[in-house]
């Protein structure tokens, strides 16, 4: 009886998962603020501009001192086109008026542009962007910073915050701290206001737009101080 020939096992097939596409390469050579709204209307770079509306791009002045950035556009920033017009930009707007910031001198914008969000009944959920997401539409932030530069960025939520310090940062810890990066003179991050309108009671509510004021305070003496 003749000995078995045992053949070896043909090597498994490693299929390669596709790069994480971004935003990149709609980014104009040396782009206006104006030029990078008008490529960003485009965007097709993560699945999430299929249930939103509309691209919502920042908006301010290209010579801001400050930009404050938020997480993504709800609800009604997905029908106006526009950041921070709903509840949690007009909180954001006591908070300024409370610190002496004016708005039309500040700019806003947010990690992701589109408004991601799931159906419930007649209802429109937000719905947290992933970190997939995030990578994709993060190459528009980064113009948006390069363009203006900066002598303050807010970031307002973990989001933001993990978006451009790093996944360790913790608002919870270190809301109100400069935090040394290549990207202004000065960084910190502080609550999304959206946070403070979910707070449980009248009282909590109080409190933490307290310190929320106290955070953009802060705000308005390092933009005094330049």
């Amino acid at each position: 009886m003749k000995a078995q020939v045992l053949q070896p096992a043909s090597p498994k097939r490693v299929v390669k998962k596709p790069a994480c596409q971004t935003a990149a390469p709609l980014i104009p050579p040396h782009p206006s603020l104006s030029e990078l709204k008008a490529s960003a209307k485009c965007c097709r770079a993560c699945p999430l501009w299929k249930r939103a509306t509309q691209t919502v791009f920042g908006a301010g002045l290209p010579e801001a001192k400050t930009i404050l950035i938020g997480e993504q556009p709800g609800f009604d920033e997905d029908v106006a086109g526009e950041p921070f017009v709903g509840p949690a930009g007009k909180t954001l707007d006591k908070g300024l008026v409370a610190a002496g910031i004016r708005r039309e001198e500040v700019y806003v914008t947010n990690v992701v542009k589109h408004f991601k969000w799931e159906p419930k009944g007649n209802q429109h959920l937000h719905k947290k962007p992933n970190a997939s997401e995030i990578a994709a539409c993060l190459p528009w932030l980064e113009a948006e910073i390069q363009v203006i530069k900066p002598t303050v960025i807010v970031c307002l939520g973990a989001t933001a915050a993990q978006a451009l310090l790093g996944r360790d940062f913790r608002v919870s810890q270190q809301r109100g701290q400069i935090v040394s990066s290549d990207l202004a003179p000065y960084v910190l991050a502080t609550v999304h206001p959206a946070s403070i309108l979910r707070a449980p009671d009248r009282e909590s509510r109080h409190r933490e737009m307290e310190q929320f004021i106290k955070d953009l305070k802060k705000v308005a003496r390092l933009i005094s101080a330049r």
